[in-house]
């Protein structure tokens, strides 16, 4: 038990910033990041070790979060209305740039959003993305390289 305290004191922050690059909603965050630690305790024997245990936390806390997104929409179905959530942009200066960045960041195409999204507000590292995507380290530099690009190309003229 003492090791699994010592993983989550070291590793929920990563996780943390992970699902709010995600989802943009600090509690939201804060709910999935116990949520995870949780499964993870719960199935700790599976973990075979081809990964990085903060990978491997990451993953599930991308599944947690889809789990959450399904059944808010359930939700929002039955009740006739649909959920929105905080701007994450709030804080920001120029509310206007923001919306503008986060419009054509949001018209990425999968896996560049993705990408973009980790390593812009997961901070996470280029081998920690590429494992999560279950690709090479280079293939993650690339496509954030081509995400950027193609953001600032989206971008140029329109604002």
């Amino acid at each position: 038990m003492r090791e699994f305290d010592a993983i989550f004191n070291e590793l929920s922050p990563i996780v943390f910033r992970f699902l709010l690059s995600l989802c943009g909603d600090e509690s939201l965050a804060e709910e999935l990041t116990s949520e995870t630690f949780y499964q993870a305790y719960l199935h700790i024997g599976q973990f075979r070790g081809e990964c990085k245990l903060k990978t491997w936390l990451c993953q599930i806390a991308k599944n947690a979060l889809r789990k959450e997104q399904k059944r808010r929409g359930r939700f929002a179905e039955q009740v006739g209305f649909e959920e929105t959530g905080p701007d994450p942009y709030e804080a920001l200066a120029d509310k206007e740039l923001a919306a503008q960045i986060h419009k054509h960041l949001h018209c990425l195409r999968e896996p560049y959003r993705e990408v973009f999204m980790l390593r812009v507000f997961g901070e996470l590292s280029f081998g920690e993305i590429a494992g999560i995507f279950g690709r090479s380290e280079v293939w993650a530099k690339v496509t954030f390289y081509r995400a950027k690009n193609k953001l600032i190309e989206d971008m140029e003229g329109k604002i």
